[in-house]
């Protein structure tokens, strides 16, 4: 079951420096009832106005997949760096005597690493109701009426993100601008991974799953010692080691293409046993 029971509100949001143009603006994502999965969440929309230290604005609640909808006008304060609101009054709904659109309150707050507003919320006219709510900066235009802004094709690809551990949308974007690529390196004559180099494979793979039109190249390098066809196939199992370890870790083959270059491509000298090592490698780019 879904929750019916929905809920008044108020939010202790704690920011850094910039806090209110952080807040402002519009939300989305889910409330979450005790109990319940976030495969079975309420769709939740809010659009915050902060004026020094007053807050107006409104809440949208949504049952995935029907037309059942809540539109909620709210007013609080900002101070102290804590952004505090209750809903007090319920402009809109879907009539139904199965269902009852509750107040409620509530503590979230910012996490400027995954950029998600995140906490708990409790009714505060519904009994037994609590539960967590999760949500994430966007750009739509809160609805007023019965039909909402926005489709609900959204909410699937959300609850696997979350799932997966990705950040908000908004953080992805800024990774993926900032991403800096690092060379893999091998030792002599092998293609397996170092451990050493698990952390930004990881990093690369979450980045690489945060963007659906995102595919990565990888590229097998050697350095000059053996022959041309020996080396082309050492650079071809590197590049190929790669590709197995991302597809083990989530990432689709279908987002994964390979090269390589065997002795062919070296960014150093191979005259020294430092200049090998770095011609020992595999390269990535974004395609």
């Amino acid at each position: 079951m879904r929750a019916l029971f929905f809920i008044p509100v108020f939010f202790a949001l704690c920011f850094s420096a910039s806090a209110e143009s952080v807040i402002d603006g519009t939300w989305q994502g889910v409330m979450i009832r005790a109990g319940q999965s976030i495969d079975n969440a309420t769709l939740f929309y809010a659009d915050f106005t902060v004026n020094g230290s007053t807050v107006d604005g409104r809440t949208r609640e949504e049952l995935f997949n029907t037309e059942k909808f809540a539109v909620k006008k709210i007013t609080g304060t900002f101070k102290n760096k804590t952004l505090s609101f209750r809903q007090i009054v319920i402009e809109k709904s879907s009539k139904s005597s199965r269902m009852k659109w509750c107040r409620f309150s509530g503590e979230l707050k910012y996490d400027s690493i995954t950029g998600y507003l995140e906490g708990t919320y409790e009714s505060t006219d519904c009994k037994r109701v609590i539960g967590k709510i999760i949500l994430y900066k966007s750009d739509f235009t809160l609805s007023r009426e019965e039909q909402p802004e926005i489709s609900h094709l959204w909410y699937e690809q959300f609850v696997r993100d979350y799932k997966e551990g990705l950040n908000a949308p908004e953080i992805r974007k800024i990774e993926r601008a900032n991403f800096v690529f690092e060379p893999i390196f091998f030792d002599f004559d092998k293609s397996e991974i170092r451990p050493e180099h698990d952390a930004f494979l990881l990093r690369l793979i979450k980045v690489v799953k945060g963007h659906s039109d995102l595919r990565v190249h990888v590229t097998g390098h050697t350095d000059a010692d053996g022959s041309n066809a020996y080396n082309d196939t050492l650079s071809q199992d590197r590049a190929k080691a790669i590709i197995e370890y991302f597809v083990k870790h989530g990432l689709s083959a279908d987002r994964l293409e390979f090269d390589f270059k065997g002795e062919t491509q070296p960014i150093d000298t191979n005259n020294t046993p430092e200049g090998k090592q770095r011609n020992r490698r595999v390269d990535f780019t974004f395609i």
